[in-house]
């Protein structure tokens, strides 16, 4: 499918509605999150790199919250043959495009995309779990539980890959980070309307957390290690291994 520009937001709305991954977002999500989110393309390489290293054989790769499946191609490409990568979205226009773009992909592991809620999703024999900023739009209270079942779902040495906007404590860092963040969209090309409108789309649908409250929820749901991996300005992602 071809990459359309995003312009979802580039024209005044009388009313602004909660974000959410219908079909015009997904048609342009690529060129969305590619715009929005600084690092994206570094953490999707590291995606690769961290599957091919902790992928255990005749096991199941998760990617929760999958959308287009770029994560999930990322890890289907880097799985022995006797693996399985399976996608979950609860966005049934997500799940189309992203079922359409694995089967252009030739690699041998096995992948199965999932229209469902990951609040739902059994995590079974697993060695890779990612969740590529999808936490961040659950309720905040469910988001222990979910952590502790894919930490109970992982063999011995698997691995989370969580990355995710973050927030700090200290206001003045925080607002550094929100301003630098603000102006890497503008260098985007985004224009000041189409940031306040989207922002306005999110506010208390994306709900980010600190570093620490990560870390310390990871712990608390079972990881023996987490690592910030990768992080640049308010984005970060988190390796955390059982």
């Amino acid at each position: 499918m071809k990459n359309q520009k995003d312009t979802v937001y580039s024209q005044p709305l009388e009313k602004i509605g909660e974000f959410r991954f219908d079909g015009q977002v997904a048609d342009v999500f690529e060129n969305m999150i590619q715009r929005s989110v600084p690092g994206y393309s570094l953490l999707l390489e590291m995606i690769g790199v961290l599957t091919n290293r902790y992928a255990q054989p005749a096991t199941n790769c998760y990617d929760l919250g999958c959308s287009l499946g770029a994560s999930t191609l990322k890890i289907r490409q880097n799985l022995p043959a006797d693996c399985t990568v399976i996608g979950i979205d609860n966005s049934e226009a997500m799940v189309s495009r992203c079922r359409h773009n694995m089967q252009r992909d030739h690699s041998q592991a096995i992948a199965t995309i999932r229209l469902e809620n990951i609040e739902d999703s059994a995590i079974e024999n697993a060695s890779v779990v990612v969740m590529n900023f999808t936490l961040q739009f659950i309720a905040d209270d469910k988001r222990a539980d979910i952590l502790k079942r894919i930490a109970k779902g992982l063999r011995p040495g698997g691995i989370l890959i969580l990355a995710e906007k973050i927030h700090f404590e200290n206001a003045s860092r925080q607002q550094l980070m929100t301003d630098l963040h603000n102006d890497f969209k503008t260098y985007q090309g985004y224009s000041d309307l189409e940031i306040a409108q989207k922002r306005t789309s999110l506010e208390n649908v994306l709900v980010p957390n600190s570093i620490d409250q990560h870390i310390a929820r990871l712990k608390a749901a079972g990881f023996s290690t987490t690592e910030l991996c990768v992080r640049c300005l308010n984005f970060a992602a988190f390796l955390a291994i059982k």
